[in-house]
């Protein structure tokens, strides 16, 4: 596309004020349409006569700036008038702000010292088809908003008393357009509305508060004041064991609003940042605070809905609500590990994770497209995927497990919605990134040597270590195995010849089995079982079945091992030692964070201990949703539902009831329609509701059925 504007900034640096740029001009008499397209380096809000243009927030979004930046195009000829002002505010954004909070580089501090930048074009088209365009150039003007400050990590400052004055003339500076691109993603907006539920003074005198739900958005508020008061809001997720509000976790990110008030009543929120939170420590509020000035605003990608879970537990109820708030809290724009810390970044090892879930819970399809393009952006030129995309740690010594996400994502993705575009765009990233361990082990056959995160939060880790007791070089060798058999998997999709993996694949399997005969933890166990390469699987699904109870029933793995482990369990005839892993309430567990209140999926399965005291202030979020990923084996074992082909053209429903739930119904809206399973403990027998839009083969009680489209009731007896 050409473009025909050029980038423009202010004159002078604001310092911390964000600037508002303006361009005014009359319309003629035959437009008949008329179009926007915007980008910026950081993050816009434009406005046309004062009506907000689309509903975009946080646009451009986030991507790997460098070679992809977004941009929108709004059909604004409604809010046309004869004399037209549109204003563009830019803040900081992903592109700016000091992210990450705890890592400094030189690609961070060239990002900061980046001058704040938005380039746009209208187009404006009449009766006969003609086209005038009016582009970003040194004739727009700019002033200081009343934005006086606004980052991802430390909140938003603005004065309604501001009016923007002095207005001067931009300046064009030097930037390639080349990496723009048309809006890819899902674009982000705002979603649920939740209510306050109470506003109450805790035992240190702070007035708190409190939404019932974590959300990550940001608050509205309502405020009758006079000119010059103030409203101060810090942001927080829970409260400590005496009820006070607390916040260490967030680490460096203020998380803090500040809005100077006009006269009278006003209702604001900011537009330029976000938070995760469910509770607001006042610091200065006009009046007395009362519940109904106060909503939280969620703000996510625009993702829809498909995957739906109910049984008869209330408490799985709530785990079930606590991974659907959390996909929705972290899915904005990329798949982040947390919402509010000084953080917020798009793990590759938490994303490969909860991909499965995540593509059963929403339509993630457009969303993980956007994210692996960044990632095969950002992979290395020599093969190496960093540990987060966009890739702002800049740490080209990846980790297993991280770095297949560049294999499994876009793998699954294709298993859940069968278009194979995801494979062809990926499949030079899939393989590249195969190559790279092949170059860089210290071990043929294996992967050796590098540095890796290993079971990250492994319950079975050895005092000081964030890291599980599972041999790290197992790990990323076994990661290594099921990366190369995907690349062939998809080379076979796209009718590539793939014979190079497939002999490396056979030789990954002999070494792996030949270095690795026993297994010594829960997770070595899990991915030696589940990745195919334990040479007697049923043997080691057995001898890990034992070790769970020999620990007590409790599972032992983290990050690697969990995703998979009641896969595993349930696959080889241990169905009900799964669901005693899935319905256990003590710590660690599932359920034990529901018992404490969570409201979304933790970090940490202990990040409030049973004494009320927390697992650390330096990370422990609780809005982190990896674990969430044990949705997966609800939709798929639970309830039976998996594709039998890529993206659910036909369909298996087998399900793997088990009394203690009393009743459990799933359903997944997919690309050729419903799959829904529900089952039900009844008098003399457990009752079966299948209902598909597809072709599906149903197992009940061992016995197969081919059926049609349809809805069907089924008996099975109470083994």
């Amino acid at each position: 596309m050409e473009f025909q504007g050029k980038w423009i900034r202010p004159k002078a640096d604001l310092g911390d004020i964000c600037p508002v740029f303006r361009k005014e001009w009359k319309k003629e008499e035959e437009t008949e349409k008329a179009e926007l397209l915007i980008t910026a380096v950081g993050v816009y809000e434009a406005r046309l006569n004062g009506v907000r243009v689309g509903d975009y927030v946080l646009a451009p979004g986030w991507t790997s700036y460098r070679t992809r930046l977004q941009y929108q195009v709004y059909d604004i000829t409604e809010l046309l008038k004869e004399d037209n002002c549109l204003e563009i505010t830019v803040g900081k954004g992903w592109a700016r702000s000091p992210m990450p909070g705890f890592v400094e580089n030189e690609e961070k501090r060239q990002r900061q010292a980046q001058p704040c930048g938005v380039f746009a074009e209208l187009y404006l088209t009449d009766s006969r088809g003609n086209r005038t365009v009016i582009g970003t150039d040194g004739s727009w003007q700019y002033a200081e908003s009343p934005v006086r400050f606004s980052e991802i990590y430390d909140g938003e400052w603005y004065d309604a008393q501001v009016r923007p004055i002095q207005w001067q003339n931009a300046v064009v500076f030097e930037k390639p357009c080349d990496n723009l691109i048309p809006q890819e993603g899902e674009k982000i907006c705002e979603k649920e509305r939740v209510r306050a539920k109470r506003v109450f003074v805790t035992p240190a005198g702070e007035t708190v508060v409190d939404f019932g739900q974590e959300v990550t958005g940001y608050v509205e508020f309502t405020v009758d004041a006079r000119a010059g008061q103030e409203v101060r809001i810090l942001h927080g997720e829970v409260l400590d064991a005496e009820g006070n509000f607390y916040r260490e976790n967030y680490r460096e990110a203020k998380a803090q609003l500040r809005y100077i008030c006009r006269e009278g009543v006003q209702t604001w929120h900011p537009v330029l940042t976000f938070f995760g939170f469910r509770y607001l420590k006042l610091e200065e509020f006009p009046g007395e605070a009362k519940p109904e000035q106060f909503t939280a605003i969620a703000v996510y990608s625009d993702l829809r809905q498909t995957g739906r879970l109910r049984c008869g537990v209330p408490e799985l109820n709530r785990l079930f609500s606590n991974i659907f708030w959390g996909q929705r809290g972290n899915f904005l724009d990329v798949p982040t590990d947390c919402p509010q810390r000084d953080e917020r970044l798009g793990w590759t090892g938490d994303a490969e994770v909860f991909v499965k879930t995540a593509s059963y819970n929403f339509d993630v399809e457009k969303f993980f497209i956007k994210w692996l393009h960044d990632l095969a952006a950002d992979q290395y030129e020599n093969g190496a995927v960093g540990h987060v995309v966009p890739d702002y740690l800049q740490n080209s010594t990846p980790s297993a497990a991280w770095g297949d996400a560049a294999t499994i994502c876009p793998w699954q993705i294709y298993q859940t919605y069968g278009s194979q575009k995801v494979l062809a765009d990926q499949f030079e990233s899939m393989k590249k990134w195969v190559d790279y361990i092949t170059h860089a082990t210290d071990t043929p056959n294996l992967w050796t040597g590098g540095t890796h995160y290993g079971d990250w939060l492994g319950l079975d880790a050895p005092s000081g270590s964030y890291k599980g007791s599972s041999r790290e070089e197992l790990i990323a060798s076994a990661f290594y195995a099921h990366s190369t058999q995907l690349v062939i998997r998809a080379g076979h999709v796209l009718g590539e010849d793939v014979t190079e993996y497939e002999a490396l694949y056979q030789a990954i399997v002999a070494a792996f089995r030949a270095a690795y005969p026993e297994y010594r933890t829960q997770t070595e166990y899990t991915v030696a079982v589940w990745f195919g390469l334990a040479e007697h699987p049923q043997k080691s699904a057995d001898e890990l079945a034992e070790l769970v109870k020999k620990d007590g029933c409790q599972l032992r793995t983290g990050f690697v091992g969990t995703p998979f482990l009641l896969h595993v369990l349930s696959s080889y005839g241990h169905a009900d030692l799964a669901y005693t892993l899935l319905l256990r309430r003590e710590y660690p567990s599932w359920l034990y964070p529901v018992t404490k209140g969570a409201t979304t999926i933790w970090e940490h399965w202990d990040g409030i201990m049973e004494d009320g005291g927390f697992w650390s202030a330096d990370m422990n979020s609780f809005n982190h949703y990896a674990y969430g990923s044990v949705a997966d084996w609800i939709y798929e074992e639970a309830a039976g539902i998996r594709p039998l082909e890529p993206g659910f053209a036909q369909a298996q429903v087998a399900p793997k009831p088990d009394r203690r739930l009393g009743w459990l119904e799933a359903s997944i809206e997919t690309r050729h329609g419903l799959v829904r399973s529900r089952w039900e403990y009844q008098d003399g027998g457990i009752r079966y509701e299948i209902e598909a839009e597809m072709p599906v083969s149903v197992v009940i009680d061992g016995t197969k059925r081919q059926v049609p489209a349809g809805s069907y009731i089924f008996w099975g007896s109470e083994k």
